[in-house]
């Protein structure tokens, strides 16, 4: 009876590991696979495969490659983490059966697995080094399938030698560290980007409920709001670092996850010049000096400048991937759809007329100028006074909101204040610039109270004053 119960522990525990940690990839850590697909790129195409793996570890680094095109197919890629996890500890328990009893040689393949498992969690984690931990534990499971020491000790030497050689090292100080804890505040920053670059507002907006109080989170948000018009209305429900949470500057001084979220908001405002910044230097500093996210960015980015020789050569990489392919075939120049081309047309109308030099550090000349070149541009306008409103700049917010009086509620938040200290704070003043006169009323409340009115522009306003007469 005991010898049966014995003999089901070890399937007992690897079905338990292998459940666990599928069930913590697919319903706690999915956006940190999805990045790592988009941090990387599989082409199928032979002078490729053999420029780009060979040398030391190529084996590993092809094998990591290839199964991270997978991770962001739900279901998919928490699968073959888990399998690869749970490998990990059977191998480690194989091999000390062969030298110790069944418990110690459980405690040895649980802990390898933890280990492997807390690893993996790392935010530029690369799969390539689970795979090579994985290989090098499976050699040694083979060595020991000989029945002589010295032929083991032979076939070890042999085999570790060549594992060397294909697998590479299992350690990395960037990618590949020695340790690793989950952060589950992170996860849902990386799943605001995800859905972000996917265009999902409502994702964003869903996962933005917390307030992680972080610069990228507040961001995504904002977009959000912008995009679906509501950035005037909502912008104070969530927290705010004055204007940099708005539109964020491309440098290189500035860690790869900024600048990809940088480009999001100007492509999307229709500045092409600091979208393509964006997407070219993170894709020079990404890990891999590469990754399908950029590469889609920029095939965009000049279809809609109409540059479709560049065009062509970034969708003629993606054609020969296995999940960008069918897109990237679709939108190449000759054989784009109906709507396509609509979506070019609409995106080429927001684009500057005139050239110039300019940088994303100073985000109010290019708002302007792309509000100069279509004076339709909605969400250009809206972010050009969401950023005079977060530098408290009421005289420039006043100047684009007197164009059409929109109707927001921190805009006309911001025009109280303005009026009062014009000192035309009156009924006929209130009602010309668009404003319900009750909102007066609403004002001498927060006057009384302050601390009842936290998500609004008047409390915004007030605290950055006290703050600088400190």
């Amino acid at each position: 009876m005991k010898q049966g119960i014995k003999s089901l522990v070890g399937p007992v525990v690897t079905g338990l590991a292998f459940l666990g940690s599928f069930c913590f990839f697919q319903a706690a850590y999915s956006y940190h696979l999805i990045r790592r697909e988009q941090l990387n790129l599989f082409l199928y195409d032979g002078d490729y495969l053999a420029e780009t793996y060979r040398g030391t570890g190529w084996l590993a680094r092809f094998a990591g490659d290839f199964l991270e095109q997978f991770f962001h197919l739900p279901v998919v890629g928490p699968l073959i983490v888990a399998f690869l996890l749970t490998a990990i500890g059977w191998a480690a328990y194989r091999i000390c059966r062969r030298f110790l009893g069944p418990w110690p040689s459980l405690a040895v393949g649980t802990l390898l697995f933890a280990w492997s498992f807390l690893r993996e969690t790392g935010n530029l984690y690369q799969t390539r080094y689970t795979l090579v931990v994985l290989g090098f534990l499976l050699l040694i499971l083979l060595a020991l399938r000989f029945r002589k020491v010295w032929a083991r000790a032979v076939a070890a030497v042999a085999f570790l030698g060549a594992g060397a050689w294909a697998l590479g090292s299992p350690y990395h100080p960037d990618y590949g560290k020695l340790w690793g804890v989950p952060k589950l505040d992170y996860e849902r920053v990386i799943g605001l980007d995800v859905e972000t670059a996917r265009e999902n507002w409502d994702k964003v907006l869903e996962l933005s409920k917390k307030d992680l109080y972080m610069e990228e989170a507040s961001y995504c948000y904002n977009l959000a709001q912008a995009m679906k018009g509501a950035l005037g209305d909502k912008m104070l429900d969530h927290s705010q670092n004055h204007q940099s949470t708005l539109l964020f500057p491309v440098s290189s001084e500035r860690a790869v996850f900024s600048n990809t979220l940088a480009g999001e908001a100007w492509f999307q405002l229709g500045d092409m010049t600091v979208a393509e910044q964006s997407a070219i230097t993170s894709l020079q500093a990404s890990p891999k000096r590469t990754g399908a996210r950029f590469l889609v960015r920029l095939a965009k980015v000049n279809l809609v400048t109409g540059e479709d020789a560049a065009a062509r050569k970034y969708l003629d990489i993606l054609c020969r991937t296995l999940f960008y392919g069918k897109w990237a075939w679709s939108v190449m120049p000759g054989r784009q759809d109906e709507a396509t081309r609509k979506w070019i047309a609409e995106s080429r109308a927001k684009l500057m007329r005139t050239d110039f030099i300019h940088q994303s550090d100073d985000p109010r000349t290019i708002l302007q100028a792309l509000l100069e070149a279509d004076p339709a541009n909605a969400l250009a306008r809206e972010y050009l006074m969401c950023y005079n409103l977060m530098c408290y700049d009421l005289e420039g917010f006043i100047q684009e909101y007197a164009k059409d009086l929109p109707k927001a509620r921190l805009y006309h938040e911001a025009v109280l204040i303005w009026l009062s200290r014009q000192e035309r704070l009156n009924p006929a003043e209130v009602t010309r610039y668009g404003v319900e006169v009750s909102e007066v009323d609403r004002m001498g409340r927060f006057g009384r109270n302050p601390n009842a009115f936290k998500n609004t522009y008047w409390y915004y306003y007030l605290t950055a004053m006290q703050e600088a007469q400190q």
